[in-house]
């Protein structure tokens, strides 16, 4: 039996204590590229809920309506093959761009990157840079200290509510979501999901950070089954820059038996997940590029040429060709051409009405004094449209068919009608039980805007 202390001790053994990251600032092209993709994305996601299209919110996710606004489009339940065909390219898109540049989308386009980024700016305008922070952890609670940390956590957890506040924007008017907040009157669910998403924007980047990509991020993981050796990596130039040694500026690195490596450790100091980059290709790397502008201006400052670190593949490295369109590179293309021509197709061939036909089945048809059988339908009218529509309703597919009702029906935006209809075919026309008829439904307001629904016309037994 282990005593308590034995417990202890083996336990302290088996879970290393986590080692705080400090991420330095870093200034280069590919820097410039991540804070443009950061504040395009951060601009989109906050300000589109604000901006208003045709009288809505341009971008409204209506769930209790069972209806998404997007622009000009309006979608519904009945539209759900559009989503699995859009959840489908997006998978096929980062499919793509990960066998054409590996964690592309980890390092400039992933919400984890994105918020982790906005926040290390926050703590960086408070708390100063890298060295600076570094200090002001180790010293004793203080004044200083207090007042920083308390700054710093109160511009996170703003900046996370205001996010939280956004993302339920998206669901619920944000304008009458702002007024709910102002006067308490929010449902519960409003409220949970404000604070759940704050919650974790807060915890996600500004405590957990590189461990949600290290740890938590199943793409980490699965990211090598799309790689191959044309893939374009991070890499550090092993020929180039071994053996590593620090060295004056003046000193020929030649002379003294030395790569371009001065072995300065700042492409350490800029990874966000801490790792080295020169021990070769690994999982935690998320392709962000910091080490790549942090080596080329210590380069630069050494007279030494750029590239140390630098986009490269593991065939390129070999000195083999490395084509960047090759058979799965192309396939993936094609695969992602061929969705968008098809969105694109299903969209603008999409007509914004759903119609549902029911038959009474109490009575299957009955006969006219006239001789005529007579069949009563019922036609549920839903205009998916953002506007109020029109329709006239005529029917085909028999002879001598006549439609007894009112054939022509208003319906409001996101409403439901119903429209009873009699239909008479005299009964030398039928030649078998069941017949197949269509009601077409065209829209008054647009040209060429028609539906068909195909229902069954019952007779007498033949």
């Amino acid at each position: 039996m282990f005593s308590s202390r034995t417990q202890s001790v083996a336990f302290k053994d088996l879970y290393a204590k986590q080692r705080k990251i400090y991420p330095r600032q870093v200034h280069g092209i590919y820097a410039r590229l991540r804070v443009v993709s950061v504040l395009l994305l951060l601009g989109f996601y906050y300000l589109m809920p604000w901006v208003t299209w045709d009288g809505h919110q341009a971008i409204l996710f209506d769930l209790p309506a069972r209806k998404f606004h997007l622009f000009s489009l309006t979608l519904w339940p009945q539209d759900f093959i559009l989503l699995a065909l859009l959840l489908v390219f997006s998978a096929v898109s980062l499919f793509m761009f990960t066998a054409f540049a590996g964690r592309l989308w980890c390092g400039y386009a992933c919400p984890q990157t994105v918020w982790t980024e906005t926040f290390l700016w926050i703590e960086h305008l408070v708390e100063g840079n890298r060295n600076q922070r570094m200090k002001l952890d180790k010293k004793p609670w203080g004044l200083e200290k207090t007042t920083k940390k308390f700054i710093k956590h109160f511009l996170w957890i703003t900046f996370a509510l205001f996010t939280g506040y956004t993302f339920v924007g998206y669901f619920t008017p944000i304008k009458e979501l702002w007024t709910g907040m102002l006067q308490l009157s929010l449902g519960p669910w409003e409220w949970f999901w404000i604070g759940l998403y704050s919650l974790a924007t807060y915890g996600n980047a500004g405590k957990l950070r590189e461990q949600v990509c290290l740890y938590m991020c199943p793409y980490a993981r699965f990211q090598s089954a799309m790689f191959d050796k044309d893939t374009l990596i991070i890499a550090y130039d092993n020929d180039r820059g071994d053996p590593r040694g620090k060295r004056k500026k003046d000193v020929d690195p030649k002379e003294k038996g030395l790569g371009d490596c001065i072995d300065c450790n700042q492409c350490v100091h800029v990874c966000p997940t801490g790792i080295d980059i020169r021990d070769g290709l690994q999982y935690e790397c998320i392709a962000c590029a910091a080490c790549v502008d942090v080596c080329d201006n210590v380069m630069m400052q050494m007279n030494y040429d750029k590239g140390l670190i630098r986009y490269t593949s593991e065939n390129a490295e070999a000195g083999s060709p490395s084509p960047l369109f090759r058979t799965r590179t192309l396939m993936y293309l094609g695969l992602f051409s061929l969705l968008i021509g098809v969105l694109v197709y299903l969209i603008a061939s999409r007509i914004p009405l759903d119609v549902t036909v029911i038959k009474d089945r109490v009575t299957l048809y009955s006969e006219s004094f006239d001789g005529k059988i007579e069949n009563t339908f019922q036609l549920k009218v839903l205009n998916m449209s953002q506007q109020q529509q029109t329709y006239d309703v005529s029917v085909q597919g028999l002879d001598n068919i006549t439609v007894k009702g009112q054939v022509k029906i208003t319906v409001d935006s996101g409403e439901i009608q119903t429209l009873a209809l009699r239909l008479a075919v005299p009964a030398e026309s039928l030649k078998k039980q069941s017949n197949t008829i269509y009601f077409v439904i065209k829209n008054v307001n647009i040209d060429d805007q028609t539906h068909s629904i195909r229902a069954k016309f019952i007779g007498p037994n033949k």
